[in-house]
């Protein structure tokens, strides 16, 4: 379904997942307006970006008003503005632990809370909200990441129950591990402990060997598309083979089967 002439807005569109997904919804018609933290001189083609830290209230508003005057409507929001963690969870302090959720979780909230009026005028909207697998499932070493993403769907779950009515509706999309500078950017502890240091090496070694065959950010742009352009869209959209097979296992196989299979697959002892 083209959306010609209807305007969407993707945050954290610079690079990976969001271009993907601004260029992907650019080509399905839609007016596309991607956010960045700082000022992109080179936007992808048909794309206009829009300076906006999802940290701080007044960025936030003042990038939607420029949406919105620019166009006068704003049809989709999609939360992609993210950034990773790799700790220990005793391993970061109270303060890193809040400003990872600033971004993965209070980012999405500050966002949506300035698009949700004009949704509610227009009486329709899509909302799409980048999560992980790490929402459906626990993992060593990403224990604050996870809790981010955890939050984030029981947030975007029940929000979809309060804005029905007023033709709204939110999505999840559930990649796993996608091409695209997350690794690069990842954060590390700030205060690292002697006693996780061989674990945390590992899992970083494994990360980084996983993101070799990682799939393309394209399949979640079409995930993105299908759940912003679709009729009756799902509430969960698991993106790329190995997100659809964690999301499988998690359901039907038993707990302590599956903490032994991943404890395995991290190198962790039994």
């Amino acid at each position: 379904m083209r959306q010609d002439g209807n305007v969407a807005i993707v945050t954290g569109a610079s690079t990976g997942i969001g271009q993907a997904s601004a260029k992907a919804l650019r080509q399905a018609g839609f007016r596309v307006f991607g956010t960045s933290r700082r000022a992109i001189a080179i936007a992808a083609e048909g794309i206009e970006m829009v300076t906006c830290d999802v940290t701080d209230d007044a960025s936030v508003q003042a990038a939607v008003d420029h949406v919105l005057g620019m166009t006068g409507r704003i049809d989709v929001l999609v939360n992609n503005a993210g950034t990773g963690l790799l700790a220990g969870a005793e391993e970061s302090s109270v303060g890193q632990a809040q400003a990872l959720f600033d971004v993965n979780l209070f980012g999405v909230i500050r966002m949506t809370n300035a698009v949700l009026p004009i949704m509610r005028d227009q009486k329709a909207g899509r909302i799409i909200n980048i999560s992980s697998v790490l929402g459906l499932i626990p993992a060593p070493f990403s224990a604050l990441y996870s809790s981010t993403k955890h939050a984030l769907e029981g947030y975007s779950e029940s929000l979809d129950h309060e804005v029905r009515t007023f033709g709204i509706r939110v999505c999840l999309l559930e990649p796993a591990y996608t091409r695209t500078s997350f690794e690069q950017n990842m954060v590390f502890p700030d205060r690292t402990l002697d006693a996780y240091a061989s674990a945390r090496t590992r899992t970083s070694a494994l990360m980084h060997e996983v993101m070799k065959t990682a799939d393309d950010p394209r399949l979640v742009a079409e995930r993105v598309v299908e759940a912003a352009t679709t009729a009756s869209p799902r509430r969960r959209y698991t993106c790329g083979k190995i997100a659809r097979q964690v999301s499988v296992l998690r359901r039907f196989v038993p707990e302590r089967m599956f903490d032994k299979s991943l404890r395995k697959q991290m190198g962790l002892p039994a």
